[in-house]
């Protein structure tokens, strides 16, 4: 085929054909539909001088795809995003080429989404204060996820870097929500807690989350690093992408694990699960959704985006 006639869909074209409330709705539908995360491919991941490679396939009746993502962590430095990625969706009964998508955008459109669908089934109704660690894009991604979902009012940003903290909180604010600042020590009046960081180590105790919050952690697909503590995890109602997954690459889960703080049964539920109502969530408990990132994911997005109106 000719490779000037495949459509390319940059970050802007890709937020001008599904806006995050529609990629909410596309992370939703497929797994009401009876996608099964379980049974996604694994990604690779390649270690090479600047980092690591990762390359995550997946498939359905009507479309493949591929995102080749690289995770540079000196790119900061230098003024480059931390990730960069592309993505090839193809026609599935061919694998002829349908569209190269921005696979940086990709990711910062269905993380969230993701993550909202979760908090949509685990969070209290009139949740409206969000609590985010981080300040970078996925920080904002994630408020207005969250804000698809929920009646969102206030966004506290605990971040390393003020002026990041600062950027993030005038965004909240050019939005329409009351936001500022906060100390790590905000998670205790939080409804909802989005971790969007590089963390290795936990962000806060266990013990200042309230027994109705909702924490989400997205930070890391190593089973090394993690975002949240022992006790949470113990505590928590936990849901995951998928089970087989979550005991390969959370950190998050897989060091109290390893520990023998806990036990592969800390986990009530994957993703498809909690969507179908077969999680038993307990309201006197905190609820915990950890996410490691799927190729699924990107494919579902790509593929709404890809059949909306050019």
């Amino acid at each position: 085929m000719n490779p000037t006639a495949l459509p390319l869909i940059d970050a802007a074209e890709l937020a001008r054909r599904l806006p995050v409330p529609q990629a909410v709705r596309a992370v939703a539908q497929a797994l009401r539909a009876g996608l099964d995360p379980e049974t996604d491919i694994p990604r690779t991941v390649l270690d090479v001088d600047a980092g690591q490679l990762l390359l995550m396939p997946s498939t359905t009746s009507t479309y493949a795809g591929v995102k080749i993502a690289g995770v540079a962590p000196g790119n900061p430095a230098c003024g480059q995003p931390r990730i960069i990625a592309s993505y090839l969706l193809m026609d599935a009964a061919t694998l002829r080429p349908a569209a190269l998508i921005d696979g940086s955008a990709l990711t910062l459109l269905r993380t969230p989404a993701v993550s909202a669908v979760a908090v949509d089934h685990l969070a209290v109704p009139d949740a409206g204060r969000l609590v985010v660690f981080g300040a970078g894009p996925q920080a904002w991604g994630h408020v207005e996820a969250v804000r698809a979902v929920r009646p969102l009012a206030w966004v506290g940003v605990a971040a390393r870097r003020p002026e990041q903290a600062r950027k993030l909180v005038e965004r909240c604010r050019d939005a329409g929500l009351d936001a500022g600042a906060v100390s790590s020590e905000a998670v205790a009046t939080a409804d909802i807690v989005a971790c969007c960081t590089t963390s290795r180590t936990p962000l806060f105790p266990a013990a200042a989350v309230a027994p109705h919050t909702v924490v989400v952690a997205i930070g890391s697909h190593e089973p090394t690093a993690r975002e949240v503590d022992t006790e949470l995890v113990a505590r928590a109602t936990v849901v995951v992408e998928a089970r087989a997954t979550a005991l390969r690459e959370a950190g998050d889960i897989l060091i109290p694990l390893r520990s023998g703080d806990i036990g592969a049964e800390a986990i009530a539920g994957n993703l498809s699960e909690l969507v179908h109502g077969a999680v038993p969530v307990r309201p006197a408990r905190p609820k915990l959704f950890k996410s490691v990132g799927m190729s699924w994911q990107d494919l579902v997005v790509a593929a709404a985006a890809m059949e909306r109106p050019a």
